[in-house]
């Protein structure tokens, strides 16, 4: 299994960062996506612009404070944890992936994979709230 951590510092109030990451169905701002698809209220389905879903199972929803998912598609399955920390001049993001590769192969690129994403999560999300 693969872990990956990012933590940083969004200068804005926790209540629009929390707002953002969590609201699946508006996911405009994320340049990854091509549409998303919400299943019910503990599931979604978010879709890559060249439309490769990811099915995502809410199993933990504490507003403003921590959300978690397990996440899986015909590559890998996963789960990911979220918790937000209000500050005077912004919101603190601490996010972890724990992924395990379904296919032999792309076991070696996992952890790089899921960096990449991160950090380009975080630069979407930080452009969408400036």
């Amino acid at each position: 299994m693969a872990t990956s951590s990012i933590k940083t510092h969004i200068p804005c109030d926790i209540y629009r960062v929390w707002n953002a990451v969590t609201e699946v169905e508006h996911y405009e701002w994320r340049s990854d996506l091509s549409r998303t698809e919400v299943i019910s209220d503990r599931q979604f389905i978010e879709y890559t612009r060249s439309g490769y879903p990811t099915t995502f199972t809410i199993t933990a929803k504490d507003p403003y404070r921590r959300w978690e998912f397990d996440m899986e598609n015909s590559n890998m399955k996963g789960r990911w944890v979220g918790f937000f920390t209000a500050q005077n001049d912004g919101t603190i993001i601490d996010f972890t992936e724990y992924v395990t590769a379904k296919k032999f192969f792309l076991k070696p690129f996992v952890k790089f994979y899921l960096k990449k994403q991160q950090a380009q999560f975080v630069a979407d999300l930080t452009k969408a709230l400036s």
